[in-house]
């Protein structure tokens, strides 16, 4: 019985955040704390999330679309992305609209 608990306290699992090899017992107290997890926040500092709504601050030219988004408008139901400063969102009659986080107050 000695032998398996050693072998279990020998397992090791690659971190990729850190880039580190750590010990399994170490990566199960952490819990695999979903550490890549990607926190956005917008003009003020208020914390997006998924489905959140949001008002831009500025006036934005889209470019491909020949339009403009004033300030003030209403942005419905963002999806976040992998990266902070950018959010998914739609928006009428412009496909595949990503907004920069600095540019968006949480409503």
């Amino acid at each position: 019985m000695a032998d398996t608990e050693t072998a279990a306290d020998d397992a090791f699992v690659y971190d990729e955040a850190s880039g580190e090899w750590v010990s399994a017992a170490d990566a199960a107290a952490t819990g695999g704390a979903d550490s890549s997890a990607v926190v956005v926040r917008d003009a003020v500092g208020n914390v997006l999330a998924d489905g959140d709504q949001v008002t831009l601050i500025k006036d934005l030219t889209v470019k491909g679309a020949g339009q403009t988004l004033k300030r003030g408008t209403l942005i419905k139901s963002i999806r976040l992305t992998g990266d902070a400063q950018e959010i998914d969102c739609r928006f009428d009659g412009i496909k595949g609209l990503v907004l920069r986080a600095e540019f968006v107050k949480k409503r």
